[in-house]
């Protein structure tokens, strides 16, 4: 869908690039996950590819043609759900959703999203009048009521519940499945390794690494398997190796013989390798 080659951006007041050089595809098909600390070019990045910034140098093609050859009918194809929701808040929720409708072609059954989102029952509500919760969801809505061939979204899970981020997690592979595309943006490990088929992490204006999620983890994790068990009224733990753990006498001899509690690979987490690729302390 995307072939992103060589690009850099300067805001006209700045003295440095805030995009250096970046090279990325996005597939059809495929979630798409565009991760750093905050201030590292992600959110310019998004602008770019849905054309609200122009004056960038490098290539980006969608569908095999050049990104700025395309007019507004560009804007028919895509969906964007922006991190903070922009709602008008004195109309209703119904109101918003059918104004914005009447910009596209295509058009999706926003009902039964909002049904399925937990907001229809209130759709005569004023948006002002929401909270930030039924704000996000009907955030998602928008995003996605032209049934958009690429959807961009920007945490499109902050603030919610745990039940009302399943649902909206689960919308998106749906859309994902039937042949939709997606580049994420989001502080949330969790969603990326749940949604995410390939991630780009950014780094001062740079991609340093694109892969995917399971790659990471296993490339940056330690290649063992911690065993807590119990021993008397004591709690121990040992780690052993998976590379020979198939010929470990004593790996098999805990596990025949005591009390085992937990078990697990030691695989190293989202989180952590957000911090180790990013070098995240120097942001905060």
């Amino acid at each position: 869908m995307f072939q992103v080659r060589d690009v850099t951006f300067k805001y006209p007041r700045n003295r440095k690039n805030t995009i250096k050089g970046i090279s990325f595809d996005v597939k059809q098909g495929e979630i798409f996950g565009l991760l750093g600390p905050s201030g590292v070019g992600k959110s310019t990045t998004q602008k770019i590819m849905i054309k609200l910034l122009a004056g960038y140098e490098g290539d980006i093609q969608y569908r095999n043609k050049d990104l700025k050859t395309y007019d507004k009918e560009y804007y028919q194809e895509i969906g964007v759900g922006f991190e903070v929701p922009v709602h008008f808040s004195k109309l209703t929720a119904e109101e918003n959703i059918n104004f914005f409708k009447k910009l596209y072609r295509n058009q999706a059954n926003t009902d039964a999203m909002m049904e399925r989102l937990g907001i229809f029952e209130v759709r005569k509500k004023r948006v002002g009048e929401f909270s930030k919760g039924m704000k996000v969801r009907l955030n998602f809505v928008r995003a996605v009521l032209n049934n958009p061939a690429v959807l961009f979204l920007d945490e499109p899970t902050i603030g919610l519940d745990p039940a009302n981020a399943r649902i909206i997690k689960t919308m998106i592979k749906e859309y994902r499945d039937l042949g939709g595309t997606v580049l994420l943006t989001t502080h949330l490990m969790n969603d990326v390794d749940e949604l995410c088929d390939r991630v780009a992490f950014m780094v001062d204006g740079r991609i340093p690494v694109i892969d995917t999620p399971r790659n990471l983890k296993l490339k940056h994790g330690e290649r063992k398997v911690e065993v807590e068990y119990t021993m008397g009224d004591a709690t121990r733990k040992a780690t052993f190796d998976l590379e020979t753990l198939s010929r470990n006498d004593e790996f098999f001899n805990l596990i025949r013989t005591k009390n085992i509690i937990t078990m697990h690979s030691k695989e190293t987490t989202l989180d952590d390798i957000f911090i180790k690729i990013t070098g995240v302390e120097k942001y905060a």
